[in-house]
C-alpha cells in the first residue's frame, strides 16, 4: 500500500510539502498542489481525510446559502465559487434556502459545530451568532451579491444604484420619459438600490417620478409576465420598461408579444444581469452585465483568507458593471 513518502518521491517534493498540501492546500502554490495531487493519484495513495482534518482543525468545507438555486445569475455565481474552492482545496456545501431565515440558521450551525469552516451568504441576512466573532471582530462569513455592510464580515457587491442610473439614462437618451420599472421584492437591498438609481436618473433629467409606473415583482419570469400583461393593457402605456433582472424582462417581453406589441418600436425593454439567455431572446435584451462568476471566486478567496487570519478588517469589494445595448431598446415612439 502506497504511503506519503511514495507520493513525495513521485512528485519530487518533501514529505512535509505533501503533508502541507493535504492539510492546508491554500498554503501551497497551485503548481505544487497540482503536482502533489497528481502523484497521489499515480501511486494510489489514500490519505485518511478524517485524520487530516482532525490534525489541522479544519474541515475544508464552506457552506454557501443561496436564496434560490433556480436563479440563473446565482447559478453562475456558484460556478465561480466551485472553481475557486477547488483550486484552494475546499469543498462547497450548497444550501437552497428559499430566503428562509430558519433554513439559513440551520445550515449556519454547521460552522458553529465544526462541520464547516465558514459560510458565504448570498442574501442580506446574517445567520451566524455573535459568539463566533474572532479576535479581530470578524465572523467566519462573506456576504455577496445582496449585502448588509456592517463591518463584521467582508462583502462583495455591485454599485447597483449607479448601474440602474446608467440604464435609466440610456432609456432617457433614447427619448423615453414614461419609463416603467418592474421591481424585485421590496425587502431586498438590490430592489431599493436599483430603484434609487432609477429615481436619480429621472431627477437629473427633470422627469417627474410617477409611482404608478412602478410594478411589483420577485425576480422571476412569472412576475415579469404578470407586470407585462398589466402594462400592455394600460391606456397611457409607458414607452419603456426597465426590469430589475433579466428573467423579469424576458417574462415581460413574452406578455408584450402576446399583446401584439413590437419591441422596441412600440415599447422598449431593458433588464439587469446579462444572463446567457438575454443575448438569444427576440429581440436580444439590453441589460447590465455584472461578473457573476467573479463574484463567486472573490467571495471564496476572501473567506479562505479570513479563515487563515490574513484579514483583520472587513473589506468591501465593489465589482464592475457594463451597460450592454442590444436591440430591445430603441427610440421612443411618438
Amino acid at each position: 500500500m502506497a504511503n506519503i513518502r511514495d507520493v513525495a518521491d513521485n512528485a519530487g517534493v518533501s514529505v512535509a510539502t505533501v503533508s502541507r498540501t493535504l492539510q492546508q492546500p491554500e498554503r501551497v502554490s497551485p503548481k505544487t498542489r497540482n503536482k502533489v495531487m497528481a502523484a497521489v493519484q499515480a501511486v494510489g495513495y489514500k490519505p485518511n481525510l478524517m485524520a487530516v482534518k482532525f490534525r489541522s482543525g479544519k474541515t475544508h468545507n464552506l457552506v454557501v446559502l443561496v436564496p434560490t438555486v433556480a436563479n440563473v445569475f446565482f447559478a453562475r455565481v456558484i460556478s465561480g465559487m466551485q472553481e475557486a474552492a477547488a483550486e484552494l482545496g475546499y469543498s462547497i456545501l450548497l444550501a437552497n434556502t428559499l430566503g428562509n431565515s430558519d433554513i439559513e440558521s440551520h445550515y449556519a450551525k454547521m460552522v458553529s459545530t465544526s462541520q464547516a469552516d465558514g459560510l458565504i451568504q448570498l442574501r442580506a441576512n446574517n445567520p451566524l451568532d455573535v459568539s463566533m466573532i474572532n479576535d479581530h471582530g470578524l465572523l467566519p462569513m462573506v456576504n455577496a451579491c445582496e449585502v448588509i455592510d456592517n463591518g463584521q464580515y467582508p462583502v462583495v457587491s455591485l454599485d447597483n444604484r449607479a448601474a440602474a442610473r446608467a440604464m435609466t439614462e440610456h432609456l432617457i437618451g433614447k427619448g423615453h420619459s414614461r419609463i416603467a420599472m418592474v421591481k424585485g421584492p421590496d425587502s431586498s437591498p438590490l430592489t431599493q438600490e436599483r430603484l434609487a438609481g432609477y429615481r436619480d436618473a429621472l431627477a437629473n433629467a427633470n422627469i417627474a417620478f410617477d409611482e404608478k409606473l412602478l410594478f411589483p415583482g420577485d425576480f422571476t419570469l412569472q412576475a415579469g409576465y404578470n407586470a407585462g400583461v398589466h402594462i400592455a393593457a394600460l391606456h397611457n402605456r409607458p414607452t419603456a420598461v426597465f426590469c430589475e433582472n433579466d428573467e423579469t424582462a424576458i417574462g415581460a417581453m413574452q406578455a408584450f408579444k402576446q399583446a401584439n406589441l413590437n419591441i422596441p418600436k412600440d415599447i422598449s425593454v431593458a433588464g439587469f444581469d446579462d444572463i446567457a439567455f438575454s443575448a438569444f431572446v427576440d429581440p436580444p435584451l439590453t441589460t447590465i452585465a455584472q461578473p457573476a462568476e467573479e463574484f463567486g471566486r472573490t467571495a471564496v478567496t476572501l473567506l479562505v483568507d479570513l479563515l487563515n487570519g490574513k484579514i483583520r478588517k472587513a473589506p468591501k469589494v465593489i465589482m464592475p458593471f457594463e451597460l450592454i445595448v442590444r436591440e430591445s431598446t430603441g427610440e421612443a415612439s411618438s
